[in-house]
């Protein structure tokens, strides 16, 4: 049966965020995607509204040409390159916030999610990638910087590299009825929600300081580009400036904003605790030059190494990891505070 153009234009009036005219459209993946992202963060589902019409025609011609698969190499596209960077970004930071405590996750959970983030983007529409070599590049990368949350942003640019470059036409294939599609994305949904949804209510604490310097290590990749910093900042605040520019000072009786601003607030406070936590690791006190961390660090290193101690190895291990993450944590360039207000 033909997709209707009015029919798509209501459906993604009344559930666009959760990606409806997609289901409608047979358009799954980017019904997943609109679903795990409530359509793009609002962006892309406006940004949409003009690309219906041609969302349609594909869905009629996808139908009228089930026995012919289309040949050829899809051309590059910035676009869906630069989502599929932000989707990987935003996978890693979700399983960073999940899963961080598991076991070897900078080896299999982190590269897996990102790498999974990055295909999802890659098979939006009528293209499709390699899994094994993208999921490969993924976890080729993981090594290089592992146990660093920074990880997140070479792994989703070698895996996005990878994907464009075996990008390629889905191959034709015989229509699923409705339900076994609404049971394959349900299934999706859960994987991704489950493990955040169970991290968040049984375990709030944790998952608030999981968010807090997740967000916090997410600012701190921009400190080489003070522009860019200064605007992811201004991203964050957004909610509060737009709800500004509409009705003026929201006042301090505004608890929502109240609250909203105390979180803000929270994420650098964390960073500060951890900074503390670091120059206690160290042996040094608040304020120490750049030098003596450099001492400190060598001289430390030289006595939990777990090569020199053998007989107490597993405390050695801990201790000599505490150590290499504090001395990476200082030597972080700082950012001034409270720029951006």
């Amino acid at each position: 049966m033909a997709k209707g153009l009015l029919v798509t234009y209501v459906l993604w009036a009344v559930g666009g965020p959760a990606g409806l005219h997609h289901l409608y459209l047979g358009r799954d993946s980017h019904a997943l995607l609109w679903m795990l992202t409530l359509g793009g963060g609002g962006l892309g589902w406006l940004w949409e509204f003009w690309n219906l019409p041609n969302f349609v025609a594909q869905a009629n011609r996808a139908q009228g040409q089930k026995q012919s698969s289309r040949e050829g190499i899809p051309p590059l596209n910035p676009i869906r390159f630069f989502a599929q960077m932000i989707v990987g970004i935003y996978f890693g930071l979700v399983a960073l916030i999940s899963f961080s405590s598991m076991a070897n996750f900078y080896i299999v959970g982190l590269p897996l999610a990102v790498g999974l983030g990055v295909l999802l983007v890659a098979t939006v529409g009528n293209q499709t990638s390699d899994f094994k070599n993208t999921l490969g590049a993924a976890f080729l990368t993981s090594p290089i910087f592992y146990g660093r949350p920074i990880a997140i942003l070479p792994i989703s640019l070698a895996a996005s590299i990878t994907a464009q470059k075996h990008r390629r036409y889905k191959p034709s294939v015989e229509s699923e009825t409705l339900s076994v599609r609404l049971y394959r994305l349900g299934l999706a949904y859960l994987a991704f929600t489950g493990p955040l949804a169970y991290s968040t209510l049984w375990n709030t604490a944790a998952t608030l300081s999981y968010v807090a310097e997740t967000l916090g290590s997410f600012l701190n990749w921009f400190s080489f580009f003070p522009l860019l910093g200064r605007l992811m900042e201004s991203v964050l605040l957004l909610p509060y400036q737009i709800w500004w520019l509409l009705v003026g000072d929201p006042g301090i009786n505004n608890r929502y904003f109240q609250e909203w601003e105390k979180f803000y607030e929270f994420v650098h406070s964390f960073q500060d605790e951890k900074r503390q936590l670091a120059y206690q690791v160290l042996g040094l006190s608040d304020g120490a030059t750049n030098e003596e961390i450099h001492r400190s660090y060598r001289e430390l290193v030289k006595v939990w190494h777990p090569d020199h101690n053998q007989h107490q190895r597993e405390e050695a291990q801990r201790h000599f990891l505490e150590i290499q993450a504090a001395y990476e944590f200082l030597t972080q360039p700082k950012k001034p505070r409270g720029s951006q207000r």
